[in-house]
């Protein structure tokens, strides 16, 4: 065998490639986030739920010790004060069992690791660790004001220099040039990956410069062969850079070190299916408006934008949430990531608790297969899970008869593996459509689902041409209708 750099002709172009594998197998890298859930909780779901429906990736709130906020709002997980695995989530012990539990089952884990800055609040943080952020002390890592830029308020961001360097809303600025503070940080990820994890989301990119998170990066260990992983891979990197265009830091500065979150993306979601201020044939060429499908993480909303804005499409809105989720998973661009929520009427609302926010609750499951104790679950909803089927069903197709019946009735196939249509218009579909499967007839994943029984939903009839009736009304439950060929009856 070569050696390993020599396949990729060099060592720098190893680095960039190898950052961009989601290590995943037998998947279309598809992660679902388990915002604010319990490590037990979420090594159970990859046993009974994850792993047997085809999801193959869980992207974790941060894992590392935060500070106590009263009232435990959702964003003291960002405000760390140690890099010790402690928070309401579980301790180090449960991370461990979680992530050789989902491993086993073919769930890779990849947590969101905050390390742009420490705490804005002084205090006890939740695993015991007492920090001082007015003197910028956190003896638990131990952080020192040497290890930070100086003290400037973030309020510019068409400044680079302001948003790299300055506090945002008070959150200690680490200086990531720092050699001491990047050994702490390369230190605190190395035992992740050492850990099992699969890779790393990084949270607030945007106010840190590429090139020190590339000398970061380049010294993370390759993942550990003990979980399964094959000798040399190396941590799949997703870099949170909200870039909505004409701004001063643009996402594509960081794409030579990992892929990036791509906001433009899930801010047309809500302007087509939510707002509905643009059509669904505005979705044809969207990708080439976007990031490079594999340097591309996206999302329909996320646990920061659900609750900042009123134009992300969210759960609070089912029919339109499960069309862009739909369109979003059956398209073929980017690695795909689903939100699973909690129920939340404060935008700072934390997780489902008791004992006063001390323990969060686990999602207790109804009998059709949902979530009760304040969890949404989005990731259980029947479209949304067969939608991850039908998405590692067409793995390797490319989109092919993209067809408008109207500005707002639109079908599409994946190769001769999977066919979606979608009515967003204010009248019925009602027509015969090119679907290019074989002949049989297929369970609409949307409506219902495949069983020993046949189908809990519609049953389409393909006939020997490829041509199927399809209906979708206008004011049908659900807007969008899909078959696969994992989905064929007879």
């Amino acid at each position: 065998m070569l050696p390993i750099c020599l396949v990729f002709l060099s060592c720098g172009v190893l680095f960039s490639v190898a950052q961009f594998d989601t290590n995943q197998q037998n998947c279309n890298n598809n992660i679902v986030h388990l915002f604010e859930w319990k490590w037990k909780d979420i090594a159970q779901e990859c046993e009974d739920f994850l792993g047997p429906n085809g999801y193959c990736g869980v992207q974790l709130s941060p894992p590392s010790e935060n500070v106590i906020i009263e009232k435990r709002p959702w964003f003291e997980r960002y405000q760390p004060v140690s890099y010790e695995l402690k928070t309401r989530s579980g301790n180090e012990e449960e991370f461990r069992d979680m992530v050789e539990r989902c491993n086993k089952v073919g769930v890779l884990i990849y947590p969101d690791v905050v390390f742009n800055h420490m705490a804005a609040l002084s205090g006890k943080g939740t695993g015991g660790s007492i920090s001082d952020s007015e003197n910028k002390s956190y003896p638990a890592v131990p952080y020192t004001p040497e290890d930070f830029h100086p003290t400037c308020t973030l309020s510019n961001y068409s400044n680079p220099e302001e948003v790299r360097n300055c506090e945002l809303e008070g959150l200690r600025d680490l200086d990531q040039s720092n050699e001491y503070v990047r050994g702490k940080i390369v230190e605190y990820l190395n035992k992740l990956i050492d850990l099992g994890v699969a890779g790393i989301r990084v949270d607030g990119c945007k106010h840190m410069l590429p090139e020190d998170l590339k000398v970061i990066f380049s010294r993370l260990n390759d993942l550990n062969t003990k979980q399964g992983y094959r000798n040399g891979a190396r941590p799949f990197i997703y870099q949170e850079v909200i870039d909505m265009g004409g701004e001063p830091i643009s996402s594509t500065e960081y794409t030579g070190i990992g892929t990036v979150t791509e906001f433009r993306f899930t801010s047309k979601m809500g302007k087509v299916f939510l707002l509905k201020d643009e059509n669904l044939n505005t979705l044809r060429d969207l990708p080439k408006q976007l990031l490079p499908s594999d340097k591309a993480v996206i999302f329909v909303d996320n646990h920061d934008n659900q609750r900042q804005s009123s134009e992300i499409v969210t759960y609070k809105t089912p029919k339109a949430y499960k069309m862009a989720v739909a369109y979003m998973l059956g398209r073929g661009y980017g690695i795909t990531r689903v939100m699973s929520s909690y129920d939340f009427s404060d935008k700072d609302q934390g997780p489902p608790s008791n004992d006063g926010g001390k323990t969060i609750l686990s999602p207790s499951f109804n009998e059709d297969g949902s979530c009760g104790n304040g969890w949404v679950c989005e990731h259980r909803w029947n479209a949304i899970r067969n939608m991850i089927e039908f998405n590692n069903v067409v793995n390797g197709t490319k989109l092919n008869n993209w067809t408008e019946y109207d500005d707002n009735q639109i079908s599409f196939c994946r190769g001769d593996r999977g066919f979606l249509v979608f009515n967003r218009a204010d009248f019925d579909l009602d027509r015969d459509l090119q679907t290019c499967l074989p002949p049989g007839t297929y369970c609409d994943i949307i409506t219902g689902s495949k069983s020993n029984s046949g189908c809990s939903g519609k049953s389409i009839t393909v006939n020997d041409e490829g041509i199927a009736h399809i209906t979708i009304g206008a004011d049908d439950s659900e807007g969008v209708l899909a078959i696969h060929a994992n989905s064929k009856l007879n």
